[in-house]
């Protein structure tokens, strides 16, 4: 189960990597529901990736505030690396990318919805930071990292967790394109008493971002992350 070549041709000018070993981003992509239907019993899933790209994660992100942020003391840098590398922003991250696409997982699994899964999408992300460590070594895996961190973070780390991106999302659009951007609710599931609501961000006039949230404030500020993450790029 290889992803196609034309797929990974486009992923790979998202991230700003191409790779040596294919394998390596087939092993990234691949879910374990896949291999449940799958004749290729050497092939791997990406939890063995994934453990490995949790690691990396931790380390660059960290370097990249101790850069950023070269006063802040060890308290506020913890708090700020957890509100970046959690299951949520790195699922908002792999939204951004359009990972979901390019994963390849059962056919049960994408048909309940898998591939916007938040779990499965955040472990793809670790698991593709992985595979570009391995594959091009720590100054590539930095380079993504720097890349796809660095508009997450404000002037001040004070600033950094429980941003607004909706604001932050206003002032980019206003600024580039003299537009403001209007949201627009998609679907409303799930029983009372546990709804999921799902929001897009519009743009002049084109989807911008995807999210969702337990409240419409919550998806509507999923949607700005992913639309302001799409803009920085």
């Amino acid at each position: 189960m290889a992803v196609a070549p034309e797929q990974q041709a486009e992923l790979e000018g998202r991230i700003g990597h191409y790779f040596r070993e294919s394998a390596l981003l087939d092993e990234a992509l691949t879910h374990r529901s896949a291999l449940n239907e799958s004749a290729e019993r050497r092939q791997r899933d990406n939890e063995r990736l994934e453990f490995l790209g949790d690691a990396v994660l931790g380390l660059m992100v960290a370097s990249l505030l101790l850069e950023r942020f070269p006063l802040k003391r060890e308290g506020e840098l913890s708090r700020l690396r957890a509100s970046l590398v959690g299951e949520a922003p790195l699922a908002t991250l792999a939204r951004s990318l359009e990972l979901g696409k390019f994963l390849v997982m059962g056919k049960g699994e994408r048909l309940t919805g898998g591939a916007d899964r938040t779990s499965i999408l955040a472990d793809a992300f670790e698991a593709l930071l992985a595979a570009v460590y391995l594959d091009g070594g720590a100054d590539a895996a930095t380079r993504l990292v720097k890349k796809l961190f660095s508009p997450l973070l404000p002037a001040e780390a004070s600033q950094t967790v429980g941003r607004d991106y909706k604001t932050a999302l206003q002032e980019l659009a206003q600024a580039r394109f003299g537009e403001v951007p209007e949201y627009r609710l998609d679907a409303v599931t799930g029983p009372p008493h546990d709804r999921q609501f799902t929001i897009s961000v519009i743009l002049r006039h084109e989807p911008l971002g995807e999210g969702e949230g337990r409240s419409k404030k919550e998806a509507a500020q999923a949607a700005a992350q992913v639309a302001f993450l799409r803009l920085s790029q």
